[in-house]
């Protein structure tokens, strides 16, 4: 078995998917007006819209209703990103800190409210 993504349902995929291209610095690849995946070296990250969810089982998923996960990524410097992204992240939960097990963290929302971490170890 392989881990293949995360998958983020949202109402709105460009928005979503213009939020993590900025905030992640890549360019996205569409399979359609629904579905894109955002590829890091480590990771993919699947956005797709309501629609899809009726494909699978309808009702399963809804957007912006997430209050179990956070999505994490490894980055070199926690505080230059911070830095760098202070125009796009309107939500950030905990700004740079270093937590009780050593990491560097940033803890914020993406618009759909979805938590990420941005951690260097």
């Amino acid at each position: 078995m392989q881990f293949a993504s995360v998958r983020v349902i949202t109402a709105d995929v460009a928005r979503l998917v213009a939020f993590y291209e900025r905030v992640l610095g890549v360019s996205a690849t569409w399979a359609t007006e629904h579905f894109a995946e955002v590829r890091t070296d480590g990771a993919t990250l699947a956005i797709a819209g309501t629609a899809t969810v009726r494909m699978f089982a309808p009702g399963s998923a809804r957007p912006a209703d997430n209050h179990s996960a956070i999505v994490e990524f490894v980055v070199d410097d926690v505080d230059r990103v911070h830095k760098e992204l202070a125009d796009v992240l309107t939500d950030v939960v905990n700004g740079p800190a270093t937590m009780p097990w050593g990491n560097r963290s940033l803890l914020f929302r993406d618009p759909d409210g979805n938590l990420l971490n941005f951690f260097s170890r």
